[in-house]
């Protein structure tokens, strides 16, 4: 590998590691708020108009609001549209869980650089962004899988920011920096 120009298998590499992080993301996050989120009155509401429970769509909206993207509401009776994050605030979900994507996509790029053994941290910066087509694609598909539809009313998260944020620009700093880290740790283990 030359330094700028990443292999096809690279590309491959990095697409599925973007994949199975954002994967790995939001089992994480189910895992740590799914029980609070299942007796949510919010839950209950939803459970009893739509005859359904939707535990996984509102644990999606932890996770996308972990990404700094709003849940989004629209045409709610009575109230009309509006926004919400469920971490954070006097009934929120602790703001650890903003740690939760940042971590892992640090560890996805670190983990890439590591094992492309790379020698720089410009390199490893390209080889850790790599991830961002997999979590891109993850992070568009998640927006629709966590729409929830009753009636005329939708909430789910928003779909700009959930690209712009969640799939562009969180995996393209969080993971272009876990890989610089690593070209950096990979010079200095060659230079000894």
């Amino acid at each position: 590998m030359t330094e700028t120009q990443p292999s096809g298998s690279d590309l491959l590499s990095g697409a599925v590691a973007g994949i199975v992080t954002w994967i790995v993301g939001y089992v994480a996050t189910y895992l740590l708020v799914a029980p609070n989120v299942r007796e949510s009155g919010l839950a209950r509401i939803i459970d009893v108009l739509d005859g359904e429970p939707a535990t996984h769509e509102l644990v999606g909206w932890v996770f996308y609001n972990a990404h700094m993207v709003d849940t989004v509401f629209r045409e709610i009776p009575l109230i009309g549209s509006r926004t919400m994050t469920y971490i954070g605030g006097e009934s929120g979900f602790t703001t650890l869980l903003y740690l939760v994507p940042v971590a892992l996509l640090f560890a996805a790029g670190l983990a890439l650089a590591r094992y492309r053994a790379v020698e720089s941290p410009t390199a490893g910066a390209i080889i850790g962004s790599m991830v961002v087509p997999g979590y891109l694609l993850g992070t568009v598909a998640g927006v629709f899988l966590f729409e929830v539809t009753i009636g005329s009313a939708t909430g789910g998260p928003d779909l700009v920011t959930a690209v712009v944020l969640g799939g562009l620009i969180y995996p393209l700093v969080c993971a272009g920096g876990g890989g610089a880290v690593g070209g950096l740790l990979e010079r200095r283990t060659r230079s000894q």
